[in-house]
């Protein structure tokens, strides 16, 4: 099949042999964080270098959504449908008020300024969960250089009483990261130390009690070529990652089934569309989208 290949066939009935890859929008500098808004028929994402977020629909094409974000990389929604964004340079997570008002969540810990918060997801339960490398802080292309004043972490926010715990931290950079159907399961991209020789990536997995606390860290893929930058999982389980060369489909188990083949390094990738079956691909300059034969895990 033109555009795919295909590592086992199983991965045949996820994809559409006549579902070409579509470009959406071009000449950004680097786009990252994708969301859909379902009830809006629109996704934003990341212009990050640009400082800036845009918006893309069927009907409008792309346009700003945010100019000067504070740098914002990851998107997610909450479960009242408000968006929430992991801020590079404010070192923040913010919450954009369905008025429009700008709410800061979380910004410290323990006294102590955040890194630079890069991907995040929101649990059926509300709580909120962002990893926190310091790669936003160490050039100024990202967002400035600024002074790392706490370890590379994943933290649980319960916006609910506005409490930050430290999830995990066993990490030299986590970033991005997603919940199994279930949730039972929580994905974690471990992508190394920025400017190491030989940094370790690979995807982790973490089994998810009930109330939270996470066990494990296993290894579950190392995403080749390239490594693994921000992904989702589809209702199946199925892990769509991001690759030098593509979207690689990875099945519970950790088994590459294929990938989807990208002109571009890929970023980040995100399910959406009226059936959410739609995978938009955040892939360097460009935003491209292809429809799949799977649905992704629903969002607000």
């Amino acid at each position: 099949m033109d555009g795919f290949a295909i590592a086992d066939p199983r991965f045949l009935r996820l994809v559409l042999p006549n579902a070409p890859l579509e470009t959406l929008g071009e000449g950004f500098r680097w786009c990252e964080g994708p969301v859909w808004f379902g009830d809006r028929d629109e996704l934003l994402f990341s212009d990050l270098p640009n400082d800036r977020v845009m918006r893309w629909s069927e009907s409008g094409g792309v346009s700003v959504f945010r100019e000067g974000s504070g740098f914002e990389n990851g998107h997610a929604r909450d479960r009242e449908g408000r968006l929430l964004s992991c801020s590079h340079r404010h070192r923040a997570i913010l919450r954009t008020e369905l008025d429009g008002r700008i709410t800061v969540l979380a910004d410290r810990h323990e006294g102590r300024r955040l890194n630079s918060p890069n991907d995040i997801v929101c649990r059926r339960d509300g709580t909120i969960w962002f990893t926190d490398p310091p790669y936003g802080i160490q050039t100024d292309y990202e967002g400035g250089k600024q002074v790392s004043e706490a370890p590379a972490r994943l933290y649980r926010l319960d916006p609910r009483d506005g409490s930050l715990a430290v999830a995990a931290e066993d990490f030299d950079g986590p970033n991005g990261l997603a919940f199994s159907p279930d949730e039972r399961l929580l994905y974690v991209a471990e992508s190394g130390l920025q400017f190491a020789e030989a940094p370790r990536r690979l995807i982790r997995v973490f089994d998810v009690a009930d109330d939270g606390a996470l066990t494990g860290g296993r290894p579950f893929h190392t995403v080749e070529p390239g490594f693994a930058d921000g992904f989702r999982v589809d209702v199946e389980g199925n892990v769509w990652s991001s690759a030098a060369d593509g979207v690689h489909c990875i099945d519970p188990s950790g088994a590459l089934l294929g990938t989807i083949l990208v002109p571009s390094t890929v970023s980040n990738v995100a399910f959406g569309g009226r059936m959410g079956s739609r995978l938009f691909i955040c892939a360097s300059h460009t935003l491209y989208a292809i429809y799949t034969n799977t649905r992704g895990v629903p969002l607000p």
